[in-house]
């Protein structure tokens, strides 16, 4: 089945079911894939996005870009549940052990439970990795369709998510460095792509994480480093030539 007509069936099984559902958006390809998909063909939709600092200007464009699109969103905005790791363990903060660990299906529950939505749909693919592949693979029998989570991309590979993109004229969502799947995290080329395009974000994770500085200043010294290492390296060599 052309994976296409395939997505729009999945979708078309939950919409004889109900007329609302939930998207989870993480604004990246796959993601305003699956909305475009699911949009015209639901009453109502909660879009929800999941945040690790909130009110950041790059992401906030994004989020007007998509109530305009699709007028009919109602747009969502919660903490990631990976932060409850992040802030229980001390990364780049003072760790709190008071916090209690959450995974996405806990995120999942509070949604609905906040909106009384049950069908939601995801983003994830097969392609996406070897634990994705093999979920997935379970779910193929129901549609793709798991407790109310459903993956209407799930047969799809990037080359099919980015062929959609163009077809319809989609917007390449920010691309922080040359990975596949490259969202917002504590990493050199986030942190590099916000330093030069958008600096007060960066400043705002430095605000709600003050250790994170750290991992350009550590980038920037094995930089020196590097460099300094080619300059020993080519003086060295000069100094030999003389000498011969």
């Amino acid at each position: 089945m052309n994976k296409l007509k395939e997505a729009h069936k999945i979708i078309a099984g939950v919409r004889q079911k109900s007329d609302t559902c939930v998207v989870f958006c993480s604004l990246g390809k796959d993601s305003i894939v699956t909305l475009d998909l699911v949009y015209p063909c639901f009453e109502k939709l909660v879009c929800v996005f999941m945040y690790f600092v909130k009110d950041l200007d790059h992401i906030n464009g994004w989020i007007r870009w998509v109530k305009k699109k699709y007028p009919k969103v109602e747009f969502m905005e919660i903490p990631h549940w990976n932060l409850t790791y992040i802030l229980r363990g001390g990364l780049y903060c003072v760790p709190n052990p008071k916090v209690k660990l959450l995974k996405l299906a806990d995120v999942i529950k509070a949604v609905r439970l906040k909106t009384g939505v049950y069908y939601t749909f995801l983003g994830m693919k097969k392609a996406d990795g070897m634990n994705r592949n093999l979920m997935l693979k379970g779910y193929e029998a129901n549609g793709y369709e798991n407790n109310g989570l459903v993956y209407p991309l799930a047969s799809w590979t990037q080359k099919d998510v980015k062929a959609y993109m163009r077809m319809k004229r989609l917007p390449q969502p920010v691309l922080y460095g040359n990975k596949a799947s490259n969202g917002l995290g504590f990493n050199v080329d986030c942190f590099t792509w916000m330093q030069q395009h958008y600096p007060q974000d960066l400043q705002k994770i430095y605000a709600a994480f003050p250790m994170s500085e750290r991992i350009l200043f550590e980038e920037d010294y094995k930089q020196d480093n590097k460099q300094r290492r080619q300059v020993g390296w080519i003086t060295n060599t000069l100094h030999l030539r003389a000498l011969i």
